[in-house]
């Protein structure tokens, strides 16, 4: 499984429609994570391989990509400042966490075993 690019209006079908909902009210039925990236930036290309990496080893987890130069609106809901910033979305409705920064693989596995498979159902 690849990482999927990830839309304004994907995220609101698929993720969470902030327009019509205040709480968070998560619509995925598996964890997700969203690297929020920009093709100029070195950084998110030396994550970028990380999570494809990923990708094909958690295949319950989907793992979406926003390029923040697109997706401008999505980015500002986030209030992203820096890049990457990476989301972290488990399944039991729990508030998603961001994590600026190039995370390494080893701190990626480490968060995604903590709070996203732990609460996987």
């Amino acid at each position: 499984m690849a990482t999927e690019k990830l839309t304004t209006q994907k995220f609101k079908d698929e993720i969470f429609d902030y327009t019509k909902e205040k709480e968070w009210n998560y619509k995925g039925e598996k964890p997700a994570i969203i690297d929020f990236y920009a093709d100029w930036c070195g950084p998110c290309k030396m994550v970028a391989p990380i999570l494809e990496e990923l990708s094909e080893e958690h295949p319950e987890i989907i793992i979406y990509k926003v390029d923040t130069e697109v997706e401008q609106e999505l980015s500002a809901v986030f209030q992203i400042r820096s890049i990457p910033s990476i989301l972290f979305i488990p399944t039991d409705n729990r508030q998603p966490m961001m994590q600026p920064g190039a995370i390494p693989k080893h701190a990626l596995e480490e968060i995604i075993n903590k709070e996203l498979l732990s609460s996987a159902s």
